[in-house]
């Protein structure tokens, strides 16, 4: 019912798959409730879960429906084992209302291949039936979350405390059977007339609908009844384990002793105009562009541009096997220097004939081979044809809304054109115009914010016009020195803010970490979207550190003014699976208290990227992006300023093509 791992309400120590990513919708009378739940690593999974309850519960809203946001955390403390059992510590809505507010200590022995039982003690709402004893005192919900979302840190595992258990039983291969014992007394819903559950034993059926799909029913002490229905995805496992592209062709290798052939320098112009013909119908095969080349008797360095394999180390790969079959047999060495947008990032270096000797070797191998340096000073001028150039793109687009007070869920569908016009390998400019079709992004209401600017609140109001400039910026990327990137936008930044702003990252090719600053002048845009301002400027800017840990997951911390002028910091968690699928969180804390915040008293959400080679099981760079926020308020309030650098940059550096190394022979 709750959507998390468990019995029927209460839980149970078990987790999902590592990585495993599960949606859930669940009905009963007088509540609705939809969850994502995500297993972070092996032991750590969140989820977050937004209800609709019947209005009654809290009556100072005035209505019909109140709309609850929480988040849940669990910890798996020991694995099971022959003679012990799994032992898993929760917290419930630990940083929301308080509606479902409460913790737990579960046990889980497997008795059976399919039989389990589970044992627990439970703490706040799960402590409130027939308490067995109280530790400490429990300080009330309103009386500690104020406008909610605060961490009740002097809530946990405090208060009365009540056990609860129970048994899953695997009737079958599809249908799974829960019974339990609850120690939730729903306290909350009876006093609001509601429900009232008298008995505390809960039952439920499960059926296994294929594709890591469940439906459930059941019914809480057979008074009140629901239905359940969740979906699930396993971003580690494609249907297709390495997709369906095609094979890579196999590299030639040189007759003895043609690497001491060296007449071909005689006429070196003529050679390089010839393989780089050649290069470039290979490469369009491939999907991938030679945009620079220089050759010498013994050495190749070729410019990369990869608009279609999201894996890195496939397009090196890729690129390498290529030019080992066309160059001269006597250049040994290659230094492949991929860039983006125009910036060269990294130079990889590899010698032709590891790539003849390993090819049937394990990749690796070859990444052991493989040299990351910088491409400061060793980087080809582009090649002439390359500029100007024009492309666009006209293509259907969804923008959705969440939590708006009167409705979860708005959107607007319409299509989208692009545009983007290459001056040189540093200048573009790009944009892009909205038309909406359908939609009710513009009908969301606004309200009047009594301490700070209505920096985001005022949001709405962008999407009434149909029509709008969605963006249209000047770009400038370059390369100051080693380890410095620049970047320089100057335009309408994003649909509601217009200026310049100007970031560096210093971010050595084999380093972890990172650090960069930005700074931005923006005014407010006109509501119509078009070329006009409103009179509302500030200057915003934010120093920043990235830190990659290994095994996918990162942190970043930014820290400096906000839009709306308050000071503070945002701190992001993210995990990144090798084929491409994130999954992070951010919370921001700035100098403002929680009442000038307003309700949920800091910034928060959580975001997840979804690679589109997942779905279409071949390359492709594409992604598409969901940012969900408990509430959108003023306080915290970043400008959104395209093209950032650090994730432009560290996918051809070390510690990232040392993650997804394994497709490089793909």
């Amino acid at each position: 019912m709750m959507g998390t791992p468990g019995l029927v309400v209460m839980p149970d120590a078990r987790q999902a798959p590592d990585a495993r990513a599960s949606f859930s919708v669940s009905h009963m009378r007088g509540m609705d409730t939809t969850t994502l739940t995500f297993q972070a690593s092996k032991r750590l999974s969140a989820s977050f879960r937004y209800s609709g309850v019947d209005g009654a519960i809290n009556p100072d809203q005035g209505q019909s429906t109140y709309w609850d946001r929480s988040f849940d955390l669990r910890y798996k403390l020991l694995e099971e084992g022959r003679y012990l059992p799994a032992l898993t510590v929760g917290l419930q809505d630990f940083a929301g209302t308080g509606l479902f507010s409460g913790e737990y200590i579960a046990a889980t022995k497997t008795v059976t291949p399919r039989l389990a039982v589970t044992a627990g003690l439970g703490f706040g709402r799960l402590g409130s039936r027939n308490p067995i004893t109280t530790i400490g005192d429990r300080p009330g919900v309103t009386e500690f979350l104020g406008e909610g979302g605060m961490f009740a840190v002097d809530r946990w595992f405090k208060g009365d405390v009540a056990p609860f258990g129970g048994v899953s039983w695997q009737a079958t291969d599809k249908l799974k059977v829960n019974l339990e014992y609850s120690s939730d007394a729903y306290s909350a819903e009876k006093e609001a007339g509601i429900f009232a559950i008298n008995s505390p034993w809960n039952a439920s059926l499960e059926y296994d609908l294929g594709q890591l799909a469940q439906l459930g029913v059941y019914t809480l002490g057979g008074d009140e009844f629901g239905v359940q229905l969740t979906f699930g995805i396993d971003p580690k496992r494609p249907k297709i384990a390495g997709g369906r592209d095609e094979a890579p062709l196999p590299i030639l290798r040189r007759p003895a002793h043609s690497a001491e052939d060296l007449g071909w320098t005689t006429q070196q112009d003529e050679v390089r105009d010839a393989a780089l013909t050649v290069l470039d119908q290979a490469f369009e095969r491939e999907g991938l562009a030679v945009t620079g080349l220089e050759l010498s008797a013994h050495e190749a360095t070729l410019r990369l541009h990869n608009p279609r394999f999201d894996s890195e180390p496939q397009a090196i790969g890729r690129a390498a096997r290529t030019m080992a079959n066309v160059l001269p047999e006597s250049i040994e060495t290659f230094h492949i220097i991929p860039e983006v947008n125009g910036l060269p990032v990294s130079r990889i270096t590899l010698n032709r004939s590891d790539l003849e000797n390993l090819q049937h070797k394990s990749a690796r191998a070859i990444n052991g081979k493989m040299q990351v340096t910088d491409a400061v000073g060793a980087t080809p001028e582009p090649r002439a044809d390359l500029y100007p150039d024009w492309r666009w793109g006209l293509a259907p687009y969804l923008a959705l809304g969440y939590f708006d007070v009167e409705q979860p869920v708005r959107a607007d569908i319409g299509i989208r054109l692009r545009g983007e016009y290459r001056l040189s390998e540093h200048f573009r400019i790009q944009g892009a115009i909205t038309h909406r079709l359908i939609g009710d992004l513009g009908d969301g209401e606004t309200e009047e914010d009594p301490y700070l600017p209505a920096v985001r609140t005022d949001g709405s109001r962008y999407y009434r016009d149909p029509t709008g400039i969605q963006s249209l910026t000047l770009q400038y990327n370059g390369r100051p020195g080693k380890d410095l990137y620049s970047h320089l936008t100057f335009g309408y930044l994003e649909t509601m803010y217009a200026g310049i702003a100007a970031e560096v990252l210093w971010k050595p090719v084999d380093s972890r970490l990172a650090l960069g600053g930005e700074v931005a002048y923006v005014q407010q845009r006109d509501f119509d979207r078009m070329f006009g301002l409103r009179d509302y400027d500030v200057v915003t800017g934010h120093l920043s550190a990235y830190y990659d840990f290994g095994n996918g997951y990162h942190a970043q911390i930014d820290a400096g003014q906000y839009l709306a002028k308050d000071v503070g910091a945002t701190l992001t968690l993210q995990r990144e699976l090798n084929n491409g699928w994130i999954f992070g969180v951010f919370a921001t804390k700035t100098n403002i208290t929680s009442e000038e915040f307003g309700e949920g008293s800091f910034d928060k959400g959580f975001f997840m990227t979804l690679p589109l080679s997942y779905v279409m099981l071949e390359a492709d760079r594409g992604t598409n992006s969901t940012m969900i926020r408990p509430l959108q308020r003023n306080g915290g309030a970043r400008v959104t300023v395209p093209n950032r650098l650090y994730e432009q940059v560290r996918d051809y550096h070390r510690p990232t093509l040392d993650a997804e190394y394994g497709r490089f022979w793909r």
